[in-house]
C-alpha cells in the first residue's frame, strides 16, 4: 500500500504543469530564471492573455522575448509576437534567464498578462513519442516514467553535490587568504610598533631626556 502511494505521489509531482501568469508593464522588462545543470532539456510555451478591453478593441498586444544562458549566449529571441515556444538542451550549468517586454509603448497603453508553461528535465519529455517508439503502454510506461524521475533526482543530487564541493573549495581558499592577510597585518603592526619604539628612544636620547 505504501509503495502504491509513493508511486501515485511521484506521478502526481511529475504531471504538475509549471505554469506561470505574469503581468508585463507598458515599459520595462520582467524576467524569469532557473538554476539548471548541464544536459537538461528545457521546453517552454508562452502566450499573451488578452483581457476584455483588448478583446473589445480587437487588438492583441505583442511582446518580445529573449532567453539567455548563464554565459550570456542567446538561445531564443523573438519580437512582435503574441505566442511562441522555445526548446533547448543546456550546455552550461547556472541560471538561465527568460526576459519579456511589451513592444507597444504608446501613450495610454495597458499592461498585459502572459502565460508561461516552463518545463525542464523529466517534465519536458514527450512520453507519447517514447511509448510509440518503444511500443510500451500501461504499467510498463508508468514504470519507465518512474525510472526517468529517479534518474532526474539522482542527477540533481549529483549537481548539488558538485556545487557544494565547489563552494566549499572557494570558502577554504577565502579563509586561507583571510588568514594570511591577518598574519601580514599583525606583522606590519608589530614592525611599525618596534620602529616607533626605536624612533622615540633615539629622539629622547638626542633631547637628553633619557
Amino acid at each position: 500500500m505504501e509503495l502504491c502511494k509513493l508511486v501515485l505521489l511521484l506521478l502526481t509531482v511529475m504531471t504538475v504543469a509549471e505554469a506561470i501568469w505574469m503581468e508585463l508593464p507598458t515599459s520595462g522588462t520582467k524576467c524569469l530564471s532557473e538554476d539548471i545543470h548541464t544536459n537538461v532539456v528545457v521546453l517552454a510555451d508562452y502566450s499573451v492573455i488578452g483581457d476584455e478591453e483588448h478583446a473589445q478593441a480587437n487588438v492583441v498586444p505583442t511582446i518580445s522575448v529573449k532567453v539567455t544562458s548563464p554565459f550570456g549566449n542567446n538561445l531564443h529571441h523573438k519580437e512582435n509576437v503574441t505566442h511562441g515556444q522555445f526548446a533547448f538542451t543546456t550546455t552550461e550549468a547556472g541560471n538561465y534567464l527568460a526576459c519579456f517586454w511589451m513592444d507597444n509603448h504608446a501613450p495610454g497603453a495597458k499592461a498585459v498578462t502572459i502565460g508561461i508553461d516552463w518545463k525542464t528535465g523529466i517534465s519536458a519529455k514527450d512520453w507519447e513519442s517514447v511509448a510509440r517508439k518503444d511500443k510500451i503502454e500501461g504499467v510498463e510506461l508508468e514504470l519507465v516514467k518512474l525510472e526517468g524521475i529517479v534518474q532526474a533526482i539522482h542527477e540533481n543530487l549529483e549537481y548539488l553535490k558538485d556545487r557544494e564541493a565547489v563552494m566549499r573549495e572557494e570558502n577554504e581558499k577565502t579563509n586561507s587568504r583571510v588568514a594570511w592577510l591577518s598574519i601580514m597585518s599583525l606583522g606590519i603592526c608589530i614592525a611599525a610598533a618596534v620602529l616607533q619604539v626605536f624612533y622615540l628612544k633615539n629622539f629622547f636620547r638626542k633631547k637628553k631626556l633619557i
